[in-house]
């Protein structure tokens, strides 16, 4: 059910305009990408390692917008993320809670294929518990209280509850890449290139 390995690249669409591209590489081990906004001033760039069971064990991200930049770095460690984070005025620690099934979203489409991953394998048609979520800008880890919910019979359909009031549509293959997703406002990201790792 581990989504399969390769470079996977999703444009974003804002009110049916290009806002964004993400290009991601997945394989057993690692995680990484980075997302653009589409005139180029935003960009977020994520490296993550994980363990056999494909949880995130550590994670280093950068967010940068013209000449400012910060990076993070975090470890997950029996119930903690912990990390710090450094920017241009110094380095300040940062610690969270892991939910009980220790999952790590680092903003990136690749980090919910895992998470769904992660439910399926299970065989839960729902999921709700709390996430350690890194805010993409701030790169600020908190722990926050998430559902995900199975559409259809197949598992390829789900409903995901980012915060309390939001919903998002996200739509996988049968190999279980995520080829689609719509927000409740309507802006859709859509798989548009992959290709299989040597």
């Amino acid at each position: 059910m581990f989504p399969p390995a390769g470079r996977y690249r999703y444009e974003y669409r804002r009110h049916n305009r290009p806002a964004a591209i993400e290009t991601d590489l997945l394989t057993a081990e690692r995680l990484t990408g980075e997302r653009i906004e589409a005139e180029g001033a935003n960009r977020h760039e994520v490296e993550a390692e994980l363990d056999r069971d494909s949880l995130i064990v550590r994670v280093r991200l950068r967010y940068t917008r013209g000449l400012f930049s910060r990076s993070a770095s975090y470890e997950a460690a029996g119930d903690l993320l912990t990390g710090s984070i450094s920017a241009m005025a110094g380095r300040n620690a940062v610690e969270t809670k892991l939910g009980r099934f220790r999952e790590v979203d680092g903003d990136l489409l690749s980090f919910k294929a895992l998470i769904i991953c992660h439910i399926r394998q299970s065989g839960r048609a729902r999921f709700t518990g709390r996430v350690a979520i890194i805010d993409p800008a701030t790169l600020v880890a908190a722990s926050v209280k998430q559902t995900y919910q199975r559409l259809d019979s197949d598992g390829l359909k789900w409903q995901f509850e980012p915060a309390i009031g939001e919903r998002e549509q996200i739509e996988l293959d049968t190999d279980g890449r995520i080829v689609r997703r719509i927000d409740s406002r309507g802006d859709e990201t859509a798989l548009v290139a992959f290709e299989p790792a040597d």
